[in-house]
């Protein structure tokens, strides 16, 4: 049973049908009949907070990843922000992060009192900029936080070489990479600490939730606490050890987790093949530039093009417009992260990123998700070139 996604940066809040068709959003979760049945039965056994179903899935996830330790979290933000703690990093302190991504991979960094140190991506590739990495390294870093961006993995062996040779950690925002794999390894199966989504509309969802994989065992059990308050136990019981935050996912989620994991493989081929398909048909005149293709190890969280705005007589606001009129929903991920009014506070400006800057004002989320059919990407490939035509 497929159900429609709520989905960031909508042109409308409820879209018409189009023109053409059934309207397609740009992103829609696959969650089958079996795991509807299983989470009627959760909701039936009285035990619907963390509990059996938790525990079943955090192992589950962590044979999925060759036998590491992983946590679960209501989101990748707080998973992000316990594994900030986890390396002590705090005021005085610097983090490394893309300047294009999702504004939490920052925002965790401000919350613990760090700073957060922008370097610019690759304009295909989306990801970090590995040599900008090293040249931003001060006597101030602490840690550098790779995203793989849309699913496609960084060059982790570059990275963790660079960060092994200058004493840093590594805290990877995988939130779109759960099933991506770098050399044949998992993303998540290897590495020092790696956060996961499972958004309504990453590749495995949980309704809302996100996971930690924690390579050093010595670091699970505070971990723990610190998403359920800092809680351990003294000798006369419960004690508050620090001060934690509250992140535990529900058996309801984890639940609906398990579902989606048992299918994850078979639905992340899926995607595969259509995103394939958008690179067989997307040619428009003029052309948008299409993301890095990768290799199988490429999830395909999403399709994101840059639109030719220097050729148009348009805006990406009325481009979107127009593939809504069509039946198309369209999203945007992202806008640049150091151009928010936080991060401009901070003493960024623009011209300082000058990739994630064209990224933000010429990106644009074309339908991704394993409900698709190939006419339907056909459908949007059509959309695309007819509107760009229009407009040139």
């Amino acid at each position: 049973m497929t159900q429609r996604a709520h989905t960031h940066k909508a042109a409308e809040p409820n879209p018409p049908e189009g023109r053409h068709g059934a309207f397609l959003p740009f992103a829609s979760p696959s969650i089958d009949a079996e795991t509807v049945a299983a989470v009627a039965n959760v909701l039936r056994s009285g035990w619907i907070t963390s509990g059996p179903q938790v525990e079943a899935f955090e192992a589950a996830l962590s044979g999925y990843l060759g036998g590491r330790t992983v946590r679960t979290f209501t989101s990748a933000t707080g998973a992000l922000e316990v594994a900030l703690q986890i390396c002590n990093i705090g005021p005085g302190d610097e983090v490394i992060v893309p300047a294009m991504t999702f504004a939490a991979t920052a925002n965790v960094v401000v919350r613990v009192g760090a700073k957060p140190v922008f370097v610019d991506v690759g304009l295909a590739t989306r990801n970090i900029d590995i040599g900008q990495v090293e040249a931003a390294i001060t006597p101030h870093t602490k840690a550098v936080m790779p995203v793989h961006f849309a699913g496609l993995p960084v060059d982790m062996d570059a990275l963790y070489a660079l960060a092994q040779q200058r004493g840093l950690r590594v805290i990877e925002d995988a939130a779109h990479a759960i099933g991506s794999s770098h050399c044949n390894r998992r993303i998540g199966s290897f590495g020092d600490l790696v956060a996961f989504s499972f958004h309504p509309n990453k590749n495995l969802t949980t309704i809302e939730g996100g996971a930690l994989s924690i390579r050093d065992p010595a670091e699970v059990k505070r971990v723990e606490r610190l998403r359920f308050h800092g809680i351990g136990h003294g000798d006369d019981g419960m004690d508050v050890i620090e001060a934690g935050g509250k992140y535990n996912l529900t058996d309801v989620a984890a639940c609906v987790g398990l579902g989606q994991l048992r299918q994850l493989e078979q639905l992340n081929r899926r995607r595969r093949e259509l995103a394939a398909r958008y690179f067989e048909r997307l040619q428009t005149n003029p052309p948008l530039q299409l993301p890095a293709r990768g290799d199988e190890g490429h999830s395909w969280h999403m399709f994101a093009p840059l639109l030719p705005l220097e050729q148009l007589r348009f805006g990406r606001q009325d481009f979107i417009r127009e593939m809504v009129a069509h039946g198309i929903g369209v999203g945007v991920h992202y806008p640049a992260l150091h151009l928010f009014t936080l991060y401009r506070k901070m003493g960024y400006k623009a011209g300082d990123f000058p990739n994630a800057e064209r990224i933000g004002r010429s990106t644009v989320t074309l339908p991704l998700y394993p409900a698709l059919s190939e006419d339907d990407i056909d459908r949007v490939c059509a959309a695309c070139v007819q509107v760009l035509l229009n407009r040139h």
